[in-house]
């Protein structure tokens, strides 16, 4: 889907076994700077199996671009590309004694900075949407993470707060609570809602 003029071309697809290799890519000091570090094979490996295992308690994908199928006078050549560019995914959890989703994701180095997040994003919610189990979708980006701010801001959640979580496990840090209201109008430009 494309997300206004000069927004990448990105669809997210279905997890599968195959995409281990990608976590791995994920898996790296500079991508997991602020989440506490590089996992262990083992936790990646746990961690790809509670991807394949999510089982309608949420989903996980794989971030593919498009690109090559446009001329330079805008036709199609009805050729293209897809490049897996990174993960989202949506899961749930309690928050604050409330049953909803949280979001994440991750785009590989050389295609971050072009928005490929933000429209991975907006691709997240309306899945999480269509799924109706919950009414909001949280994402808990570190407050020293601005470019995962960012992508909050740009793909339609609205700040609630700052708050102190628990990740990875075992780890305690500040991170900015944002929210998207599953259940409302559909209009991304109306859920920016005042901290409660």
């Amino acid at each position: 889907m494309t997300w206004g003029t000069g927004a990448p071309r990105v669809r997210i697809e279905e997890w599968t076994a195959h995409d281990i290799d990608l976590l791995h890519r994920l898996n790296t000091p500079e991508m997991t700077e602020h989440l506490g570090g590089p996992e262990s094979e083992a936790q990646v490996a746990a961690r790809h199996g509670r991807y394949l295992g999510l089982d309608g308690t949420g989903r996980m994908f794989r971030v593919l671009l498009t690109a090559g199928d446009e001329t330079r006078d805008g036709g199609r050549t009805g050729r293209s590309e897809e490049t897996v560019v990174g993960s989202v995914g949506y899961w749930e959890l309690t928050w604050r004694g409330e049953r909803a989703y949280e979001t994440g994701w991750g785009v590989l180095p050389d295609y971050q900075g072009r928005g490929i997040a933000a429209a991975a994003a907006r691709e997240v919610i309306a899945a999480a949407g269509a799924a109706g189990r919950h009414r909001y979708l949280h994402a808990f980006p570190s407050v020293e993470h601005h470019a995962s701010n960012a992508v909050c801001r740009k793909a339609g959640f609205g700040f609630r707060e700052e708050c102190e979580i628990e990740y990875p496990k075992g780890h305690r840090m500040r991170a900015n609570n944002w929210r998207v209201d599953l259940k409302a109008d559909g209009s991304l430009n109306s859920l920016t809602e005042e901290a409660g």
